[in-house]
């Protein structure tokens, strides 16, 4: 299993490399989503925390609301020593 730290990089590089996408199921809605190239352990790790979405078929996850909060969070904590 991987340690606290590098789960907090791993979605800390997920949010800062992630791009705004509309929604094609809902218009006008704008969805955050990065590519998954993270170990799937700690993928599924944040799914389960909700933290992220994603899919079998698609290379790419939507991190949540909640993601994008313990995101800034994590971003506080690493920038701004």
């Amino acid at each position: 299993m991987y340690d606290q730290q590098v789960k907090d990089l791993c979605l800390l590089l997920l949010y800062l490399t992630a791009w705004e996408d509309p929604s094609r199921k809902n218009p006008g809605e704008i969805y955050c989503r990065s590519w998954k190239g993270y170990p799937f352990e700690v993928l599924n790790s944040f799914e389960e925390e909700r933290l992220i979405k994603q899919s079998k078929n698609a290379k790419s996850v939507t991190i949540t609301d909640a993601g994008k909060k313990t995101a800034e969070e994590l971003k506080a904590k690493y920038f701004n020593k």
